[in-house]
């Protein structure tokens, strides 16, 4: 399965599925998890120093010697001393997200490394592209976390990146099984890629009650906050409510950064915090009716996938 798929064959994993690159959640059990059952795993370096990052690296080589990536986010404060570690260590696959790949992608080409590069419109679809990249992410509003200003919805931005570059593209947001992966190659992507519900796995480095409290998502739902400036999708909570209120009274960026401070990710997803911490995830959460393994999640992947190819073909 999946012999001809471009996804696969460029970065040697057995189903074209990447786990999203998630701070606090995406530690070397869950990468290797991954990689170990046939997909991308990530390590997410946004919330790691260099030294732990190297660490983890060498765990993950240790745990599986199936190919595995890391994702820097390149306004991260460290971003730069983590890439020098990616490329030292010559991870490979090399994901990067908020910034410009454009001063990395050579030098991480000399060295062996595939890279990807993640966005929310097509404008810089087609920088990554002119810097270079091996592949494309493109992540609609529906996804946790940090999300693009544009709020373009995963099942608009990936025909529209799609129909700008050639690209090996790999879709985000929104996905939690084989029917998402099947509805993405319906719509030209060459994969997914795959976070909250990596998030919400054993093998997540997420806090336990964190993973427990996406089970309520469901009816709590989520919500978007600091629209006009970094918007950012979470569950809601009294650290949310305050936040929401401030940007109705008309507080300035600045005042919101301000009062969310630093650490707020770790103290809700690692930490468990659930009233004052923040609580990244997207909206497929809502789906989830428990914590399952990473073998688990793999297998439906692929299950789902070949039954909802086979009823369509059915259905013509």
């Amino acid at each position: 399965m999946f012999h001809n798929n471009r996804l696969c064959n460029l970065l040697g994993i057995q189903q074209p599925v990447i786990q999203g690159g998630m701070v606090w959640c995406s530690g070397w059990r869950l990468a290797s998890a991954v990689s170990e059952h046939g997909g991308l795993g990530i390590l997410g370096a946004g919330s790691m120093t260099p030294d732990f990052l190297r660490e983890q690296i060498g765990k993950v080589r240790t745990a599986t010697r199936s190919p595995f990536g890391v994702n820097v986010p390149l306004l991260f404060s460290k971003a730069e001393e983590c890439m020098q570690v990616c490329i030292e260590e010559h991870v490979p696959v090399l994901i990067t997200s908020a910034g410009s790949p454009a001063k990395w992608t050579a030098k991480a080409h000399e060295h062996g490394m595939k890279v990807g590069h993640v966005v929310a419109n097509v404008k810089f679809a087609e920088k990554a592209e002119a810097a270079g990249v091996d592949f494309l992410i493109c992540e609609g509003v529906e996804a946790g976390g940090h999300n693009g200003l544009e709020e373009l919805s995963t099942l608009v931005l990936t025909q529209l990146v799609r129909k700008a570059t050639p690209l090996p593209l790999v879709s985000a947001g929104g996905y939690a099984d084989g029917k998402g992966l099947a509805a993405a190659l319906a719509l030209g992507a060459d994969g997914i890629q795959v976070g909250s519900r990596f998030a919400c796995s054993i093998e997540s480095s997420a806090s336990d009650i964190y993973k427990n409290h996406l089970l309520k998502v469901g009816t709590l739902g989520t919500v978007l906050t600091s629209r006009g400036w970094g918007p950012t999708r979470v569950v809601p909570n009294t650290f949310v409510n305050e936040l929401q209120g401030l940007e109705r009274k008309g507080a300035s960026p600045e005042e919101q950064r301000e009062f969310i401070g630093t650490g707020r990710s770790r103290r809700g997803m690692l930490e468990g915090d659930l009233e004052h911490g923040e609580l990244e995830i997207g909206q497929i959460a809502g789906l989830f009716t428990g914590v399952a393994s990473v073998a688990e999640i793999m297998e439906q992947f692929r299950t789902d996938f070949l039954e909802t190819v086979q009823r369509l073909t059915q259905e013509l």
